[in-house]
């Protein structure tokens, strides 16, 4: 004979959904800015070596504002820049992925030169 009304485990599967949903969520949002971070270093190293080439190639103009112009067309900011004989090594920045209440930046650095 089966007994009616309720039993004693009746929601335990909600529960274990929405525990498993919020774990779901958090695991997504921190891929989700590994991701964003990944993309960001790559973009910061795109603008560094395309920099540091324009840099090393500018004949009659300043190997730096040369350096800066393609950094800043890049969505990049020029951190710094040296330029030693033919060589010129620049280290630049962008912005990170969106943090609450961090402002993250991501630097690469490049050199470019002969030989």
């Amino acid at each position: 004979m089966r007994r009616r009304g309720p039993r004693p485990d009746a929601g335990a599967a909600t529960v274990l959904v929405v525990a498993m949903a919020g774990v779901l969520m958090f695991v997504t949002a921190g891929l989700a800015v590994v991701g964003g971070l990944v993309t960001a270093q790559r973009r910061a190293q795109a603008a560094a070596d395309l920099s540091a080439l324009a840099g090393a190639t500018s004949v009659d103009a300043d190997a730096c504002a040369e350096a800066w112009r393609v950094a800043a067309a890049n969505a990049a900011g020029l951190d710094s820049c040296g330029v030693d004989g033919s060589e010129v090594r620049v280290v630049v920045s962008v912005a990170g992925p969106p943090l609450p209440g961090r402002d993250l930046r991501v630097t690469a650095e490049a050199r470019a030169g002969p030989g």
